[in-house]
């Protein structure tokens, strides 16, 4: 692959999308950054990146940022699916709305730009798809039912994906990231929203925000910046010969380790031991 392989990256507005937009471009990379609000993009196009309004729910702006790069380059040289958030709620209260719209970002949303970009790709023998997953692709804890599901799920796709295309010479890499000094816990939070009277988890609900708001995303509990992240996306996307899966920081290294090796029943004691649970009465 071209060191200047084209790229386009979702998700750009902050965090890990913004940097790796960042990075790319100062390798010398064509980058069309994107991103739901395109006025969150102006200090991207400040450093002389080309930005667009880009809705992973909407087919129609997902077909014109695809379109935009295969008309200035011949296609995608690098697709970069990093726009996601998570819905952390329990699964017996979240709503057929809520659960839906989860995966239309997550999951959906992700999978149609893929099928946007694959003909170019297939008609120049070569190309990248880069799958930013979580540890969370490995297990669920309490509270995250449905977002981990959705990284299941993405990465389920991947590992499909990875053999359905080789033959064209197209590679398909999954990052798993850890927990990131990002703008993701406040996202997280943001979704349990307050609960109604009578709720039975509305303690657990309260626990698991404090939780989320104040300890797991803090470098004093191993969370990575979003520059570090960016530096292990980067090398997914641009190694001559990437792995299939790239874990982001030690907290993702240990507790997918921990899942790979322990029992269920154990691996159970650990999420018990690491997360606050619902009170029976």
């Amino acid at each position: 692959m071209s060191p200047l392989a084209p790229v386009l990256i979702t998700g750009c507005s902050s965090g890990m999308g913004r940097q790796t937009a960042l990075a790319l471009h100062r390798r010398g990379h064509p980058v069309l950054a994107t991103a739901r609000r395109p006025g969150d993009l102006a200090g991207l196009a400040a450093e002389g990146i080309t930005t667009m309004a880009l809705d992973v729910t909407d087919d129609a702006s997902m077909a014109a940022a695809v379109a935009r790069v295969e008309h200035d380059h011949g296609a995608v040289g690098i697709l970069i699916n990093n726009a996601a958030y998570g819905l952390h709620l329990p699964v017996e209260t979240a709503g057929p709305r809520e659960i839906r719209a989860q995966f239309e970002t997550n999951v959906f949303g992700p999978v149609r730009l893929i099928q946007h970009v694959l003909p170019a790709m297939r008609a120049a023998r070569t190309g990248r798809i880069v799958n930013i997953s979580s540890m969370g692709g490995r297990f669920s804890p309490p509270g995250g039912g449905f977002y981990h599901s959705t990284k299941h799920a993405l990465e389920a796709i991947s590992d499909s994906l990875r053999l359905e295309v080789a033959p064209f010479g197209v590679k398909v890499v999954v990052v798993q990231p850890g927990p990131t000094l990002t703008d993701f816990a406040g996202t997280a939070v943001d979704t349990m929203h307050g609960p109604a009277a009578g709720d039975p988890y509305a303690g657990f609900r309260t626990a698991l925000a404090d939780m989320y708001a104040n300890r797991t995303f803090t470098r004093r509990n191993g969370a990575v910046s979003a520059e570090t992240a960016a530096r292990t996306i980067v090398r997914a996307a641009t190694t001559p010969r990437p792995r299939a899966r790239y874990a982001i920081g030690a907290v993702a290294r240990t507790v997918m380790t921990a899942r790979r090796l322990l029992p269920d029943a154990a691996f159970d004691a650990v999420m018990r031991r690491g997360f606050p649970l619902p009170a029976a009465g």
